[in-house]
């Protein structure tokens, strides 16, 4: 499993991740919380090449994500 990041903010619907360096996860990988429950899919890959944000859809409310750790499975 590889940490996508912590989630920052909500925008437009999507949970918005902050990664902890330049790896991040592809377009279309599920994401999962700290106890491996799948919260959703990364839409878009964003921003600083050094510590880019990945978008997340998710099913349920993106506000129930803030400051939570997602990973990518």
């Amino acid at each position: 499993m590889k940490r996508v990041g912590e989630v920052v903010r909500v925008a437009q619907g999507l949970a918005v991740a902050r990664s902890d360096s330049e790896e991040h996860p592809d377009i279309g990988t599920e994401a999962v919380d700290e106890s491996l429950n799948a919260v959703g899919r990364v839409v878009d890959v964003f921003g600083p090449v050094s510590r880019p944000y990945v978008a997340v859809t998710t099913d349920d409310d993106p506000a129930l994500l803030l400051g939570q750790t997602l990973y990518a499975r």
